[in-house]
Protein backbone atom coordinates (compact mmCIF):
# COMPACT_ATOMS: atom_id res chain seq x y z
CA UNK A 1 0.00 0.00 0.00
CA UNK A 2 1.45 3.40 -1.05
CA UNK A 3 1.38 6.58 0.99
CA UNK A 4 -0.49 9.74 0.40
CA UNK A 5 1.89 12.83 0.45
CA UNK A 6 0.39 13.51 3.19
CA UNK A 7 1.34 11.09 5.82
CA UNK A 8 5.14 11.38 4.42
CA UNK A 9 5.08 14.91 5.01
CA UNK A 10 6.09 16.06 8.89
CA UNK A 11 3.70 19.08 10.18
CA UNK A 12 6.55 21.76 10.89
CA UNK A 13 4.94 22.57 14.56
CA UNK A 14 1.93 21.64 16.63
CA UNK A 15 -1.48 22.52 15.54
CA UNK A 16 -3.35 25.73 17.19
CA UNK A 17 -6.40 23.91 17.98
CA UNK A 18 -9.58 25.72 19.67
CA UNK A 19 -12.68 24.06 21.74
CA UNK A 20 -16.08 26.24 21.59
CA UNK A 21 -18.81 24.94 23.37
CA UNK A 22 -21.73 27.52 22.90
CA UNK A 23 -24.34 26.97 25.63
CA UNK A 24 -26.37 29.12 28.09
CA UNK A 25 -26.57 26.38 30.50
CA UNK A 26 -22.91 24.56 30.75
CA UNK A 27 -19.79 25.53 32.72
CA UNK A 28 -16.00 24.17 32.69
CA UNK A 29 -17.32 21.71 35.34
CA UNK A 30 -20.04 20.53 33.28
CA UNK A 31 -19.07 20.80 29.49
CA UNK A 32 -19.61 16.75 28.70
CA UNK A 33 -18.91 17.52 25.24
CA UNK A 34 -16.08 19.94 25.58
CA UNK A 35 -14.23 17.38 27.89
CA UNK A 36 -14.90 14.27 25.07
CA UNK A 37 -13.32 16.83 22.60
CA UNK A 38 -10.42 17.76 24.91
CA UNK A 39 -9.52 14.16 25.48
CA UNK A 40 -10.43 12.56 21.95
CA UNK A 41 -7.75 14.77 21.08
CA UNK A 42 -5.16 14.07 23.59
CA UNK A 43 -5.28 10.87 22.88
CA UNK A 44 -4.28 11.53 19.73
CA UNK A 45 -1.01 14.09 20.53
CA UNK A 46 -3.22 16.79 19.97
CA UNK A 47 -3.28 19.63 22.29
CA UNK A 48 -6.25 22.13 22.58
CA UNK A 49 -4.72 25.79 22.91
CA UNK A 50 -7.88 27.47 23.17
CA UNK A 51 -11.18 26.54 25.03
CA UNK A 52 -14.33 29.03 25.82
CA UNK A 53 -17.41 27.97 26.77
CA UNK A 54 -19.67 30.90 24.98
CA UNK A 55 -23.32 32.04 25.90
CA UNK A 56 -26.08 31.38 22.97
CA UNK A 57 -25.53 34.74 21.31
CA UNK A 58 -25.05 35.51 17.98
CA UNK A 59 -22.41 38.56 18.74
CA UNK A 60 -20.24 36.51 21.00
CA UNK A 61 -20.26 33.49 18.89
CA UNK A 62 -18.92 35.92 15.91
CA UNK A 63 -16.34 37.68 17.99
CA UNK A 64 -14.84 34.59 19.67
CA UNK A 65 -14.93 32.90 15.96
CA UNK A 66 -13.38 35.80 14.05
CA UNK A 67 -10.51 36.26 17.06
CA UNK A 68 -9.02 32.72 16.85
CA UNK A 69 -8.88 33.32 13.39
CA UNK A 70 -7.20 36.41 13.54
CA UNK A 71 -4.62 34.14 15.83
CA UNK A 72 -4.27 32.15 12.85
CA UNK A 73 -6.13 29.36 14.40
CA UNK A 74 -5.56 25.91 12.33
CA UNK A 75 -8.30 24.42 13.37
CA UNK A 76 -12.17 25.52 15.86
CA UNK A 77 -13.83 22.66 16.70
CA UNK A 78 -17.61 23.60 18.12
CA UNK A 79 -20.10 21.99 20.04
CA UNK A 80 -23.88 23.33 20.72
CA UNK A 81 -25.72 25.69 19.07
CA UNK A 82 -26.56 23.49 15.95
CA UNK A 83 -30.10 22.93 16.79
CA UNK A 84 -33.61 24.06 16.61
CA UNK A 85 -34.10 26.12 19.84
CA UNK A 86 -34.89 29.90 19.87
CA UNK A 87 -31.10 30.15 21.66
CA UNK A 88 -29.50 28.01 18.62
CA UNK A 89 -27.33 30.11 16.40
CA UNK A 90 -24.24 28.85 15.68
CA UNK A 91 -24.74 27.52 12.05
CA UNK A 92 -26.65 30.65 11.36
CA UNK A 93 -23.85 33.12 12.90
CA UNK A 94 -20.91 31.19 11.47
CA UNK A 95 -21.49 29.57 8.19
CA UNK A 96 -21.61 33.02 6.79
CA UNK A 97 -18.10 33.70 7.13
CA UNK A 98 -17.06 30.65 5.23
CA UNK A 99 -14.44 31.33 2.26
CA UNK A 100 -15.35 27.36 1.49
CA UNK A 101 -17.72 24.98 2.60
CA UNK A 102 -16.97 21.26 3.28
CA UNK A 103 -20.43 19.99 2.48
CA UNK A 104 -18.84 16.62 2.82
CA UNK A 105 -19.06 16.48 6.37
CA UNK A 106 -22.41 17.64 7.20
CA UNK A 107 -23.79 15.01 4.48
CA UNK A 108 -21.22 12.24 6.20
CA UNK A 109 -22.09 13.19 9.61
CA UNK A 110 -26.12 13.19 9.21
CA UNK A 111 -25.25 9.63 7.34
CA UNK A 112 -23.64 8.36 9.98
CA UNK A 113 -25.59 9.88 12.47
CA UNK A 114 -28.59 8.20 10.80
CA UNK A 115 -27.27 4.72 10.87
CA UNK A 116 -26.98 5.11 14.66
CA UNK A 117 -29.92 6.69 15.36
CA UNK A 118 -32.34 6.92 12.32
CA UNK A 119 -34.72 9.45 11.20
CA UNK A 120 -33.75 12.37 13.94
CA UNK A 121 -30.40 12.39 12.18
CA UNK A 122 -31.97 15.10 9.69
CA UNK A 123 -32.62 17.16 12.37
CA UNK A 124 -28.63 17.58 12.41
CA UNK A 125 -27.21 20.60 11.14
CA UNK A 126 -23.42 20.04 11.67
CA UNK A 127 -21.10 21.45 9.36
CA UNK A 128 -17.39 23.07 8.92
CA UNK A 129 -16.03 25.26 6.57
CA UNK A 130 -12.53 27.27 5.96
CA UNK A 131 -12.05 30.99 6.92
CA UNK A 132 -9.09 32.35 5.87
CA UNK A 133 -6.69 29.21 6.63
CA UNK A 134 -9.12 27.76 9.74
CA UNK A 135 -10.80 25.18 9.71
CA UNK A 136 -14.52 25.05 11.69
CA UNK A 137 -15.89 22.23 12.48
CA UNK A 138 -19.31 23.28 13.84
CA UNK A 139 -20.95 19.69 15.98
CA UNK A 140 -24.11 19.48 18.05
CA UNK A 141 -23.78 19.63 21.88
CA UNK A 142 -24.59 16.28 22.41
CA UNK A 143 -21.54 13.96 24.09
CA UNK A 144 -22.30 11.28 21.24
CA UNK A 145 -22.61 13.14 18.26
CA UNK A 146 -19.34 14.68 19.43
CA UNK A 147 -18.16 11.43 20.11
CA UNK A 148 -19.09 10.46 16.68
CA UNK A 149 -17.89 13.33 14.36
CA UNK A 150 -15.15 13.62 16.31
CA UNK A 151 -14.11 9.45 15.92
CA UNK A 152 -15.58 8.69 12.51
CA UNK A 153 -14.68 12.46 10.59
CA UNK A 154 -12.02 14.86 12.39
CA UNK A 155 -9.53 13.17 13.54
CA UNK A 156 -8.95 10.89 10.83
CA UNK A 157 -8.70 13.88 8.69
CA UNK A 158 -6.98 16.24 10.92
CA UNK A 159 -3.31 15.76 9.56
CA UNK A 160 -4.32 15.78 5.89
CA UNK A 161 -6.37 19.01 6.40
CA UNK A 162 -3.51 20.72 7.86
CA UNK A 163 -1.73 19.46 5.05
CA UNK A 164 -4.04 20.60 2.65
CA UNK A 165 -3.58 24.17 3.93
CA UNK A 166 0.07 24.78 4.77
CA UNK A 167 2.03 22.41 2.60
Amino acid sequence: MTKHAHEEKKIERHPQIAVLTFSDTRSEQNDESGKIIHALLSEHNYQVTNYHIIKDNSELIHRATITLVEKNTDIIITNGGTGFSKTDCSIQTIEPLFEKKITGFGELFRYLSFVEISSSAMLSNASAGIIKNTVLFLLPGSPKAVRLGMKKLIIPEIHHLLWLLNG
